[in-house]
């Protein structure tokens, strides 16, 4: 066997995909400021938090996007779900959240992370007031944030059959309620 096709074949196994490292479509670094999104606007995620993309799928040729949210209401209202393709993790920068992963929960504090692996149900939820921040990033990016974009341009959130086509749509299936929280 030729070793180019070695590796592609030992590569292939890895329960992580292989995305081609390519730079950003400008080829050079960038900086996204404090309070800023990276397309310059703030997304409203269903007229309920504020959202900032921070690192978007062109700046990664499709392979991390990266999200900032803000003044996230308290309580559950993420269904549980899957990613097919995705690991996501959620890291706390302010406030307090309940993620949980496979079953077991998880409380966040400011600097807290918690990982979420592909295939593997899971949901979140505020438990604590405003102010509050919430950083969540996806490898791969895929079309995630499309997703984004389309709860960004939602003013109520959507329920049943029309969340569950939006979840499948961007290749996520809903499993569960959201996250009770007392």
């Amino acid at each position: 066997m030729h070793r180019r096709t070695f590796v592609t074949s030992a590569l292939s196994t890895l329960a992580f995909p292989v995305v081609a490292a390519q730079a950003p479509a400008s080829g050079r670094g960038f900086i996204v400021r404090s309070g800023e999104d990276r397309q310059g606007q703030d997304l409203v995620l269903a007229g309920r938090s504020r959202a900032q993309r921070k690192v978007s799928t062109g700046d990664s040729a499709g392979a991390f996007v990266m999200q900032e949210g803000h003044d996230i209401p308290r309580g559950g209202y993420v269904p549980r779900h899957v990613h097919f393709e995705q690991d996501e993790w959620f890291y706390a920068i302010n406030g307090e959240f309940a993620v949980e992963v496979g079953g077991e929960t998880f409380r966040l504090h400011a600097g807290d992370l918690v990982f979420a692996p592909r295939n593997v149900p899971h949901t979140w939820a505020c438990v604590g007031g405003t102010p509050n921040g919430l950083l969540t990033g996806l490898y791969p990016a895929l079309n995630f944030e499309r997703f984004l974009e389309r709860l960004g341009a939602l003013s109520k959130p959507l329920e049943g059959d029309a969340l569950a086509k939006l979840f499948a749509d961007h290749g996520m299936k809903v499993v569960g309620p959201p996250l009770e929280v007392r």
